[in-house]
């Protein structure tokens, strides 16, 4: 099919599966659904060459877009390029948050440079997921969750977005309790872990207001937080000198020989740490911020190319990153015990040697006894040059969680509320039990949730993935732009790949917990919810890779 018919985009025709009337997350109802006026335009393609451009889509960042230049030539430019570059360097950041640090060095710690392969190919799974999903924001105009509003009942709704919630709460965990972390380093222990939850709320919020300042310095000062933790990290690479020949071995050549069932669990950990659901959200929402004209399928596509090749580069950028973390550790601490690791800090007059214990293990790191081997072995700057990258990927990556929350409130909730309110709510909602945790664990049982945490946010994966390879399978939503054969493919393998993956990790870590008759039934009553939620949206799915029916040709 051509994807151009009677002069009209297939996807400028009408969209039954738009409105909760109809297909098989219809609720019939017009409770939580859009308005008739919406319906109306919705169905009426001779009103607009894209009527789904006409249903409600004021949204964070909507009040600001970004003009992109009008060139003649239709080769290649760079002045696009720079016009649309900024999402994917945002969503970039939660394959580098504290979680991934953590992955990263413990994989450098148990197997040494073996599984950096899988940090490669996650990043490869990961950046496709995250292109279909820019694709969809790019095409319909519309974000994940505000998709979803249109496209699911009500009840599965609210439990979509319910889980959407808990993985960023999961999330934001990681990267506040990491950004604390970092104070608590870098302040030479003053500051005390639940005060630099504290701090972190205040100047999160405070960030968060740098929008009022334009999307374009809000980029920029992400992009100045990524450079931060790449000079950070880098810094440590080159001090430490690993070897470059084993890492492109490790890079290139997949295998874990000798590999203990603890690194392959870390080897799946990496897998759940790099793809987060809540992610697939914030891209979608993020590309709506540049001004395209969707009035032209040829500037629909323009964009599409452009925002695969930014995306690209980003998560290119988080991939060496990610590899200098592991390279680091994979080269200095591989092999020792933690009477090894304790005796370099005694040689170094350590204030920190109550965290090493004095035994013969071998030495298992997290991102807090890592900076202070850091600076143990490579000196003391080493650990506080440590630490401001951790303070940079926290607090960025705490700023993007917020944002993809407010997505979500306003897509699933259809909530209006003003950017004051939505950002207290989300940070809240994620803090409280943050600083709870905090104030009552110590460092290292809170360095060490880490595992738990991924765990929690592989469960909700399955609540983003499935309805990004849906709804981008669809071409009663996607028109021209909808998957073929050989994408849908790619995307279908992509994402039963991943779900499988976590699924393995899921059944180790939630195994241990599982020890109590209450915790038992709780965990049943959940997993027949989200059994019977997953099952309708596979359903779903399957419905939305219907063929599209061809419209009928014009009497005249």
């Amino acid at each position: 099919m051509s994807g151009i018919l009677n002069g009209t985009s297939l996807y400028s025709e009408s969209y039954p599966l738009l409105s909760n009337d109809t297909g098989i997350g219809g609720s019939g109802t017009n409770e939580g659904t859009i308005s008739n006026i919406t319906k109306n335009k919705l169905y009426s393609a001779e009103k607009s060459p894209n009527p789904i451009q006409n249903a409600p889509k004021q949204t964070y960042f909507a009040d600001e877009k970004i003009a992109i230049p009008d060139t003649d030539s239709n080769s290649f430019s760079f002045r696009k390029l720079w016009a649309f570059t900024g999402p994917g360097f945002l969503i970039s950041i939660a394959f580098l948050d504290p979680g991934n640090i953590q992955c990263d060095l413990q994989a450098g710690t148990s197997s040494r440079y073996q599984l950096l392969w899988v940090v490669l190919w996650s990043t490869v799974l990961g950046f496709y997921i995250q292109w279909l999903s820019a694709r969809l924001g790019v095409v319909t105009g519309l974000h994940l969750a505000e998709v979803c509003y249109r496209q699911y009942g009500k009840w599965p709704r609210v439990f979509i977005w319910l889980m959407m919630e808990i993985a960023i709460i999961g999330s934001d965990m990681q990267e506040v309790i990491g950004t604390a972390i970092a104070l608590y380093l870098l302040s030479n222990k003053l500051i005390p872990v639940w005060a630099g939850v504290l701090i972190t709320v205040v100047d999160t919020f405070t960030f968060l207001m740098l929008d009022k300042y334009g999307l374009r310095k809000l980029e920029l000062f992400f992009a100045i937080l990524i450079g931060v933790m790449a000079t950070s990290f880098g810094y440590e690479f080159f001090v430490v000198t690993p070897d470059t020949t084993e890492l492109m071995k490790g890079l290139l050549i997949p295998g874990c020989s000798g590999c203990d069932s603890h690194s392959l669990l870390i080897g799946v950990g990496i897998v759940g740490a790099i793809i987060m659901p809540h992610n697939l959200y914030l891209h979608s929402g993020l590309v709506k911020s540049r001004e395209i004209d969707h009035s032209k399928p040829a500037k629909v596509k323009e964009a599409n190319m452009y925002y695969f090749i930014e995306t690209g580069i980003a998560l290119a950028v988080s991939l060496v990153i990610n590899v200098f973390v592991l390279a680091v550790f994979a080269h200095g601490v591989f092999g020792k015990t933690n009477h090894e690791v304790r005796e370099i800090c005694i040689a170094a007059n350590s204030s920190y040697l109550e965290t090493i214990q004095d035994d013969n293990q071998m030495a298992e790191m997290d991102i807090y006894k890592g900076g202070i081997f850091l600076g143990c072995q490579f000196g003391v700057a080493a650990m506080y040059i440590w630490a401001v990258g951790i303070l940079a990927a926290g607090q960025s990556s705490t700023m993007t969680g917020c944002y993809a929350g407010q997505f979500a409130m306003e897509g699933f909730l259809n909530l209006k509320w003003c950017r004051w309110k939505r950002v207290l709510f989300t940070r809240l909602v994620a803090i409280l039990p943050t600083f709870s945790i905090a104030f009552y664990s110590n460092i290292d049982e809170l360095s060490g949730m880490n595992d738990m945490l991924n765990a929690v946010m592989s469960l909700q994966l399955p609540f983003a993935a499935i309805p990004t390879v849906a709804f981008t399978s669809d071409p009663r939503i996607m028109g021209e732009f909808a998957n073929g054969r050989l994408m849908r493919t790619l995307a279908l393998s992509c994402m039963f790949g991943v779900l499988g993956i976590n699924a393995t990790f899921l059944l180790f870590q939630v195994a241990d917990l599982i020890d109590n008759w209450l915790i038992q039934i709780g965990v049943l009553i959940y997993s027949t919810f989200y059994v019977t939620i997953c099952t309708y949206l596979v359903a779903h799915m399957i419905n939305s890779m219907r063929p599209s029916p061809m419209p009928k040709a014009s009497s005249s």
